[in-house]
């Protein structure tokens, strides 16, 4: 996708062959800082801090840190640890896991140099992988918005988003904003309600930031507005994105998600999820087993805002303790499909196994 005019994905080697440069999301919107990744253990504080999130970019960041281990020693001592530093980073999305397991599978049968170069090859292949994955996802939720659209006689269709899955969650396109770009592309009239997202303000900060980017129109509303949206019937479709979805269907994403899927439910509005296939974890029966990341008190009772002068300084908003789950579970039984790049499913299994309900199979 492009900023300013000039295009970029989330994540890419440096011209000098070897280091990866990611943006520090931590200051947009007011300001594109790029990082120069050198380390390991520069790549696992990117994820543990944030600089980076969301489940393919994690992903692939974890994949070049990998990468970047293995440049400063290739043994296989070096490579187990490196893998558990970065596989405990962040304990929800299973996408770090996958990306981690397929670095390993990669590698393992080569010593030295070769194991380097394997380890860059593998970490290239995930992120041109994702790009793909994320069209494809793209191209599986346009004809959705197509037939949505229509039935709105001219009036715009009116999406709600939570939280940031788009293109700086992915390494490009994105998985909800895939869709959506190309809806917005194709001339359809789409706004987005796009979900401040407390406690980070992902939504404000970052889906904003891509949708203002890419010329969408949207708008920005607290957490707690988009119920009475519903009521009012200012929304037509619910899309999110997930850091986890297990077998039987239950989705892991940011917290508010459930609320939402609540809301939809009781008020009659379609509720997707956009997800890439390595997000479900067929080995994980329900949404009750998925650890669910406990991060700092800080990041509810401080924010951070930009002053008058333009300078963005940290308050404090509180005088109280504060509690911070990072992720809830939503039940499958809310879940309106699940947009993938192979197709929009109904459910991800069918109960007996693990082959996928596609909606074009249901009659």
């Amino acid at each position: 996708m492009k900023i300013n005019g000039v295009h970029y994905r989330s994540i890419a080697l440096n011209d000098d062959g070897w280091s990866v440069r990611i943006f520090d999301q931590r200051a947009l919107p007011w300001e594109l800082v790029h990082v120069q990744l050198t380390t390991l253990e520069q790549a696992a504080r990117a994820i543990a801090e944030m600089w980076t999130r969301g489940a393919p970019m994690i992903a692939a960041t974890a994949a070049y840190g990998l990468s970047l281990g293995l440049r400063e020693d290739a043994s296989d001592a070096a490579l187990q640890k490196g893998y558990e530093t970065l596989l405990a980073t962040r304990p929800t999305a299973v996408n770090l896991r996958w990306a981690l397991d397929e670095m390993l599978s990669a590698v393992k049968p080569y010593q030295g140099q070769a194991r380097i170069d394997a380890a860059y090859k593998r970490a290239g292949e995930i992120c041109d992988e994702d790009v793909e994955i994320n069209r494809n996802i793209g191209l599986s939720g346009l004809p959705l918005l197509r037939e949505m659209a229509k039935k709105k006689s001219g009036a715009p269709l009116n999406i709600l988003t939570h939280c940031n899955a788009g293109w700086l969650a992915t390494v490009d396109y994105g998985t909800i904003s895939a869709p959506i770009y190309m809806a917005h592309d194709e001339g359809i009239d789409i706004h987005v309600w796009v979900d401040e997202t407390r406690p980070r303000n992902q939504g404000a900060l970052l889906t904003a930031y891509e949708l203002q980017q890419h010329g969408v129109p949207h708008t920005v509303i607290a957490d707690n507005a988009g119920g009475l949206l519903m009521q009012r019937g200012q929304v037509d479709l619910c899309l999110v994105g997930t850091d986890r979805v297990t077998r039987n269907g239950d989705v892991c994403n940011k917290i508010g998600t459930y609320l939402k899927a609540l809301a939809a439910h009781d008020n009659n509005v379609p509720f997707y999820i956009a997800l890439p296939y390595p997000t479900i974890d067929y080995s994980m029966e329900s949404g009750d087993f998925i650890p669910i990341e406990e991060r700092s008190a800080r990041e509810v009772t401080h924010m951070s805002g930009r002053k008058a002068d333009g300078s963005v300084e940290e308050f404090q908003i509180t005088l109280s303790d504060g509690a911070n789950p990072a992720f809830d579970i939503t039940p499958a039984r809310l879940v309106s499909g699940y947009i993938t790049e192979r197709g929009i499913l109904k459910q991800v299994c069918n109960g007996e196994s693990d082959e996928p309900i596609f909606m074009a199979d249901v009659a």
